[in-house]
């Protein structure tokens, strides 16, 4: 599927349109419609923060394309997040089976001491023992 938007000065105008709607209504693709290319919205980073939702149009190597802002989170945002992450973590109503678990930074999330077996059985964590235990697999009925 190939795009085209239309621009006027220069700059891009309304959305872009697909190349066979161009073809059957110009016979041709008219001189003031560039090519396009849809970029999808890139998988953010844990401290990664989307600027807008929706992308900017913008040039790129002679074609229109979709540039989505995205930056880093400033400290106070890192903290903020950090801190909402911890206080939904000590809402929890089994909070007390998860005390062995620490807060990671890198990934702002709470991590057990070891992780779970990766062996393709089910498993949860039991806090009085302070491991993976296996669970049964569902029956069907």
């Amino acid at each position: 599927m190939k795009l085209y938007i239309e621009t006027e000065n220069n700059l891009p105008k309304n959305h872009p349109a697909l190349e066979e709607n161009l073809l059957q209504a110009f016979g041709a693709i008219p001189e003031h419609w560039v090519p396009f290319e849809r970029i999808e919205m890139p998988q953010l980073g844990v401290y990664d923060v989307l600027d807008q939702a929706y992308p900017e149009c913008q040039l790129v190597d002679g074609i229109y394309k979709d540039v989505w802002m995205v930056r880093p989170m400033d400290d106070a945002e890192k903290t903020a997040k950090q801190q909402a992450i911890k206080d939904v973590w000590a809402s929890l109503p089994n909070r007390e089976n998860f005390t062995a678990w620490a807060f990671d930074d890198t990934s702002c999330s709470y991590i057990p001491p070891f992780p779970r077996p990766n062996d393709g059985k089910l498993y949860q964590w039991d806090g009085a023992l302070n491991d993976w235990i296996e669970v049964p697999a569902p029956t069907e009925i």
